[in-house]
């Protein structure tokens, strides 16, 4: 099966490299992709899918009928969205819309997604189980998920697969990680209230500016001192705002961040923790505040037996010197992990980096991808897929 799954992928490579430049030309950006949409279930339909648009806002799922042999569905996800980033990479096929840039590989996830569709749509009959093919919008805001699986996306998932490029893995090589793969992401308000006075006078106010000060310094040191090291917290305010004048002393100043952890249970306290410090740096003070600590996405943790499975197939595949066990993971977000609330998952890091050139990180705007990597990742998730009804 692994040499017909690589000859219809090789095959089709001419074609996923041109439906990734065409997606590539026409980015759209969060909860707009319409024309994307159209775009891949077009592709789908023509594969003989049974598709259905605008589930979760903006996003396509297909459904790909295999022996039924098995009960259990499968789900495979990839994200669709773009970013609004100025494109600077003077590629032939670069955005054609000013200010919408494909930085983050979603182009490439989504063309991998329908790539992996139309290669085992020629393989249906030796499919013991179903595929729901799962496009999903606005993975760059951490909406997209919501909105799917409020949608009904998930129901009767036994398990689901995905992946994301990694400029950092060279081309035609598979990132696995096992367990914690990215962190949980949380938004942070706080807003410390003192009382407004003269600058020159500042026994006579509550001044909120030096108070936001000692909350800030407080809180960093605090992780270093009071949070497991072997369980990393990242607390970033990245807006601070506040004050009416050089010589007034300031009575309110806003705060606002991003919270990162790995751990589920460190997740799970890090807002009374929060709060607890900055109430006694107010109380000491004679200060107020409010917090408004906004949960986001939780840490995509990895299942053991289908991230196994994954490296078992690339493995096989492309051999054991093209498979890199990622040690670390990132602390950055990814809503793939709500669709893990409802049924075990893995996703996998797609090595998309040259060999022979400067390899850009996610998110800048000369972020461009080896698109010898597209076959690598259809053939690593196709085969994973079909041997998912056979090794379980």
């Amino acid at each position: 099966m692994l040499t017909r799954i690589k000859d219809i992928a090789t095959d089709l490579a001419p074609r996923l490299i041109e439906i990734r430049r065409h997606i590539h030309s026409h980015p759209e950006l969060s909860g707009q992709e319409y024309k994307t949409a159209a775009y891949a279930a077009g592709v789908l339909s023509s594969c003989g899918l049974q598709v259905q648009e605008l589930v979760g806002k903006t996003g396509v799922v297909a459904g790909l009928t295999g022996s039924g042999q098995d009960s259990r569905l499968l789900g495979v996800r990839a994200d669709m969205d773009a970013l609004p980033i100025l494109e600077r990479t003077e590629l032939e096929f670069a955005s054609k819309s000013p200010g919408m840039m494909h930085a983050c590989g979603h182009d490439v996830h989504t063309t991998v997604g329908l790539g992996t569709a139309m290669v085992l749509s020629q393989l249906k009959e030796h499919l013991p189980g179903d595929i729901r093919f799962l496009f999903q919008p606005a993975e760059e805001t951490a909406q997209g998920a919501h909105w799917m699986i409020r949608d009904g996306v998930m129901e009767n998932v036994s398990a689901i697969f995905s992946l994301h490029t990694f400029p950092s893995v060279q081309s035609g090589s598979i990132g696995i990680r096992y367990g914690a793969l990215t962190a949980a992401a949380d938004d942070i308000e706080l807003t410390i209230m003192g009382e407004s006075g003269h600058g020159a006078r500042p026994h006579e106010a509550i001044d909120a500016v030096w108070i936001a000060a000692q909350v800030i310094t407080t809180l960093q040191q605090a992780i270093s001192r009071t949070q497991n090291p072997l369980r990393p917290v990242v607390l970033t305010f990245g807006q601070i705002s506040g004050g009416r004048a050089p010589n007034v002393i300031a009575d309110q100043v806003k705060l606002t961040g991003t919270v990162r952890s790995l751990h589920p249970e460190t997740s799970a306290n890090l807002p009374s923790w929060i709060q607890g410090i900055v109430q006694n740096i107010c109380d000491t003070y004679g200060a107020r505040f409010e917090m408004n600590y906004r949960r986001g996405v939780p840490s995509v943790q990895n299942d053991h037996f289908l991230t196994q499975l994954t490296e078992s197939a690339a493995q096989e595949a492309w051999g054991s010197d093209r498979v890199v066990i990622i040690t670390e993971p990132s602390l950055g977000a990814e809503d793939f992990s709500l669709y893990l609330d409802h049924a075990p998952g893995t996703m996998f890091r797609l090595g998309v980096g040259f060999p022979d050139q400067p390899n850009y990180p996610l998110h800048h705007p000369k972020f461009h991808v080896d698109e010898s990597s597209i076959v690598t990742g259809v053939v690593t998730l196709a085969y994973a897929a079909y041997n998912y009804w056979l090794m379980r």
